[in-house]
C-alpha cells in the first residue's frame, strides 16, 4: 500500500493565521527580508516551520501595525485659502462615504515643489514609522508636484494605502503656472551659471596657453 509522507512546515496562509497576520503581510515581510520562509515547495510556494515562527515572535520586536488615518490638503499661497477650505470639504465627504473615522487633518500652504514642508515631512516620517494605515489627498499634485509614483510605492512598502480623488477642480490652474515659472527660473539660473563656468574655463585655458609660450 502506498503511503504518503507527513506534511512538513506550514503554508503562507497557515503561517499568517498562526501569527495573527494577513497573507499579504507575510509576503511583504519576505520581500523586505523581515521574515523569510524556511524554504519553498517544488512549485515555488513558501514554507514556514512552527519553530521558526515561534522564534520570530519571541526574539523579534513586534512589527507595528499601522492604525492612523490622515488627510492632507495643500495650496501654494495664502490667496488660495478658499480653495483650501473647499479641498477639505470635498475630502470630508469622501472620508465619510468611505467610512473612515478619526481622521487626522493636515492643512498646509506651500509649493508642491518644496519637499521640506513641515506638515508634509511629518506625514512622511509617520508613514516610515509604519503608523499610518490610510492617507487621503484630493489630487496627486496636492502631495507633491512631481514624483507621485515614488511616494505611492513608499506608502505601500510601509503598509499605508494612499487614496487619491484626482479631482481636477481641486488642482488650481494658477498653481501649475506658478510652479512652471519656478522651474523655468531655476533652469535659467543654472544655464546662466553654466555659461559663466564655461567662460571662466575658457579664460583659464587661454591663460595657460599664453604662459606656455
Amino acid at each position: 500500500m502506498k503511503t504518503q509522507s507527513p506534511k512538513v512546515g506550514m503554508s503562507t496562509g497557515e503561517a499568517a493565521r498562526y501569527l495573527g497576520r494577513g497573507v499579504k503581510t507575510l509576503q511583504g515581510w519576505d520581500r523586505e527580508d523581515i521574515l523569510k520562509p524556511k524554504g519553498r515547495t517544488p512549485t515555488g510556494r513558501r514554507v514556514y516551520t512552527r519553530e521558526q515562527l515561534d522564534a520570530f515572535m519571541g526574539l523579534r520586536r513586534e512589527i507595528p501595525v499601522p492604525t492612523r488615518s490622515l488627510a492632507y490638503c495643500r495650496v501654494s499661497s495664502k490667496a488660495q485659502k478658499p480653495d483650501l477650505k473647499n479641498q477639505r470639504r470635498v475630502l470630508e465627504e469622501f472620508c465619510a462615504a468611505r467610512g473612515l473615522v478619526n481622521v487626522e487633518w493636515f492643512e498646509e500652504i506651500g509649493s508642491g515643489l518644496n519637499f521640506e514642508r513641515k506638515k508634509f515631512t511629518t506625514i512622511i516620517e509617520s508613514i516610515e514609522r509604519r503608523e499610518v494605515r490610510t492617507l487621503v489627498v484630493a489630487h496627486k499634485d496636492r502631495l507633491a508636484r512631481f514624483g507621485f509614483s515614488w511616494f505611492d510605492a513608499m506608502c505601500k512598502r510601509h503598509g499605508c494605502d494612499l487614496l487619491v480623488l484626482n479631482n481636477e477642480s481641486l488642482s488650481p490652474e494658477k498653481e501649475i503656472v506658478q510652479d512652471l515659472m519656478t522651474i523655468v527660473h531655476c533652469f535659467s539660473r543654472r544655464l546662466h551659471e553654466l555659461r559663466n563656468y564655461r567662460k571662466k574655463l575658457k579664460e583659464a585655458l587661454n591663460l595657460n596657453r599664453a604662459d606656455g609660450k
